[in-house]
């Protein structure tokens, strides 16, 4: 495992990152929301990684994991120009982008930013736009009229808290309305036991994709966190048949 190295981002905040380089585009791991580069999906894929001789990055969004800053800071936009960053700074040449529920949104984000070096995408219950269809309206009022809220969470002890500014940077980065132009293979996967970001989302999303190439796979049993042992082998095998560039 690569250790963990920290580099200054613009305002000075310190982000954490595993950087182990390596043949072929980079796999580039980007958790989700409240999740950080230590999660079972990361970790087995960077196994695999290693492994193969394959570049890979993990890192952790500012105010989450081993990154400096407060979580309640962090907008979409934040976590993206986070993600821009640390690409910019470590990776050689092409890459390709991983990304668990909200990571899933980012990378989509980061990819429509830097899409001349763009090889591959995979979205693990991928959640576009949950800021629109993730909340009912009386709790997009309560964000507005309060700042925040709080709900709790199945994955630990610390509530989910949603501020306004994440809120509305979600909303000013919403991409299912219209087509998304990302060329590059794309493949989604999703559990149809899924409670928190709904199924039928990867269609929708996989028809906004603009590329040609967009396969998108549904697991019956699979829930949100995709995380067991068929569903890490699923995503591995995703990510390593992905066509690299010629």
């Amino acid at each position: 495992m690569a250790e963990i190295s920290r580099l200054s981002r613009p305002g000075g905040l310190r982000l954490a990152v595993r950087h182990r380089k390596g043949r072929g585009p980079t796999i580039v791991f980007l958790p989700g929301y409240m999740s950080d580069m230590e999660g079972g999906k990361a970790l087995a894929l960077d196994s695999w990684a290693a492994e193969k001789g394959r570049a890979m990055l993990r890192l952790d969004y500012s105010g989450c994991g081993a990154s400096e800053g407060a979580f309640t800071d962090g907008t979409l936009t934040t976590w993206r120009d986070d993600v821009l960053f640390l690409i910019d700074r470590l990776v050689e040449g092409p890459f390709a982008l991983v990304g668990s529920s909200m990571g899933g949104w980012l990378a989509l984000l980061v990819g429509l930013a830097r899409p001349e070096r763009l090889t591959g995408l995979v979205g693990i219950a991928a959640a576009p736009d949950f800021t629109d269809w993730g909340f009912t309206e009386e709790q997009k009022l309560q964000i507005l009229r309060e700042g925040k809220i709080e709900e709790p969470s199945d994955y630990g002890d610390q509530p989910y808290v949603t501020t306004k500014a994440f809120w509305q940077s979600g909303e000013a980065n919403r991409l299912l309305h219209g087509s998304i132009a990302i060329d590059c293979p794309v493949r989604l996967l999703h559990g149809q036991r899924d409670e928190v970001v709904p199924w039928r989302n990867a269609l929708t999303l996989a028809q906004q994709l603009r590329s040609a190439d967009v396969q998108t796979l549904l697991i019956k049993d699979g829930d949100h966190r995709l995380s067991r042992e068929q569903d890490l082998a699923r995503l591995i095998d995703a990510v390593a048949t992905l066509p690299e560039p010629i």
